[in-house]
């Protein structure tokens, strides 16, 4: 499993839970969209920085961290980008619940 894999599924999960685990997907509907994609921004740059993080004290194992180095800071922003990619893809096509339309309106 790859890199590029794995933060396109942390990116899709994040933003599949924001949109349908009850309370937290109608307090988020309520926000505005920018303050939506920069709490989506932060908690995936939050994650990013901890993968960064743990695989250069060596806790992150199976070939998908990244190295501690200058390449690693380069895939680390490659992923990144990858999964702010999915995640806004994938709450922009999701349908809405009944109280999440609620929450927005």
């Amino acid at each position: 499993m790859s890199s590029q894999f794995l933060s396109l599924v942390a990116g899709t999960v994040l933003s599949l839970l924001f949109a349908y685990v009850p309370g937290l997907n109608t307090k988020f509907a309520s926000l505005t969209g920018t303050v939506k994609r920069l709490i989506m921004l932060g908690l995936l740059a939050l994650t990013a920085v901890s993968i960064y993080g743990l695989s250069c004290a060596g806790w992150v194992f199976g070939g998908i961290g990244v190295t501690c180095d200058q390449a690693g800071i380069q895939k680390l922003i490659e992923v990144f980008i990858l999964a702010a990619i999915a995640n806004q893809s994938t709450y922009s096509i999701a349908p809405p619940t009944k109280k999440v339309r609620e929450a927005a309106a």
